[in-house]
């Protein structure tokens, strides 16, 4: 196999809650496959362009499992390491009435943070077109180096890098802000909601005001996500698809789980941008893919594939795109 897009980063269990409420009040859960870059991957091998993932599990009966299911998903095996000293990492997660969702991470020490630099070899990294990194896999051990160093060796070689902070505050100490700056200079793209922007003290009165103060860190292309309200994007001239501005206003559908909602976002951006279409047409796929994951139960478990999301779209639920 000789695929375009190399993605990198955490592959998890997700505990998701039989019944709504804080967690502390929930006592059944059922185990789904996460992690947000591992939801990314899975949901292009399904939208019909196949990656590299890069991932470390652990050598136990979770990480076993989520081997199985990578490559089931058609995810090659060459980039899927399993760690013989490490545990799988596990989160647990709440919904509210509104789906929304509250997690408790058991992640210390676990494999997805002991990510090895040159793991990937410059000659894989020179026949790609993107490689794709989260914010988690920042938060600690040599996961924080290796991630870097996979950013900064992929532009070297001519490939662009998007990059989704993906901010979750329980992981990190004091150096998510200082972490998040580095890796946007590394960045050709970002994709963000406004809490991942607040944790990073980035600051703006509109979506306009944020989209600026993200490109003079570095990224030529911003996408940011608003849940129900839609979501912006904002490219320069520096961009392949630029200067452009552009608003959709989502779509009408009754949430099940929104878990895996953004990374089915990023999925359907970079397909559509690999693909050459232009940067309306890249919000509103990225959108509709967005919103059908956010229909059914898990993150994974609910990514749709092509020919779903575009009856979906053709069903005239779409927002406007401006």
């Amino acid at each position: 196999m000789h695929p375009s897009v190399l993605v990198a980063g955490e592959t998890l269990v997700d505990f998701l809650p039989r019944s709504r409420g804080p967690l502390s009040s929930v006592e059944t859960f059922t185990r789904r496959p996460g992690g947000a870059p591992a939801n990314v991957a899975v949901a292009l091998s399904r939208l019909g362009e196949v990656p590299w993932f890069w991932t470390r599990v652990g050598a136990d009966p979770f990480g076993e499992d989520l081997l199985e299911t990578l490559v089931d998903e058609g995810l090659p095996e060459r980039f899927l390491v399993s760690d013989p000293d490490a545990k799988t990492s596990l989160a647990f997660v709440a919904h509210d009435e509104d789906a929304d969702r509250e997690f408790s991470f058991y992640r210390n020490g676990t494999a997805d943070t002991r990510l090895e630099p040159g793991t990937v070899p410059d000659a894989v990294l020179a026949d790609l077109d993107w490689v794709s990194v989260g914010g988690v896999a920042l938060a600690s051990g040599s996961s924080r180096e290796a991630t870097l160093d996979l950013a900064e060796r992929a532009r070297e070689q001519g490939a662009k890098v998007w990059f989704d902070p993906n901010a979750r505050p329980e992981l990190w100490e004091d150096d998510f802000p200082a972490l998040f700056n580095e890796m946007l200079g590394h960045a050709d793209v970002v994709k963000a909601s406004e809490e991942d922007l607040a944790a990073a003290g980035i600051e703006g009165d509109s979506p306009a005001e944020l989209a600026e103060a993200l490109h003079e860190l570095g990224p030529d292309t911003v996408f940011l996500t608003m849940g129900a309200s839609g979501a912006f994007a904002s490219a320069t001239a520096d961009a392949p698809w630029g200067p452009a501005t552009v608003t959709h206003d989502g779509f009408d559908v009754e949430p099940v789980d929104t878990t895996g909602a953004g990374d089915a976002f990023t999925a359907g951006a970079l397909l559509a941008l690999y693909e050459g279409e232009p940067l309306g047409e890249v919000l509103a796929f990225a959108s509709a893919v967005a919103a059908v994951t956010t229909t059914g139960e898990g993150a994974m478990t609910a990514l749709p594939d092509r020919e779903t999301v575009a009856e979906f779209r053709s069903e005239g639920v779409a927002g406007d795109d401006r």
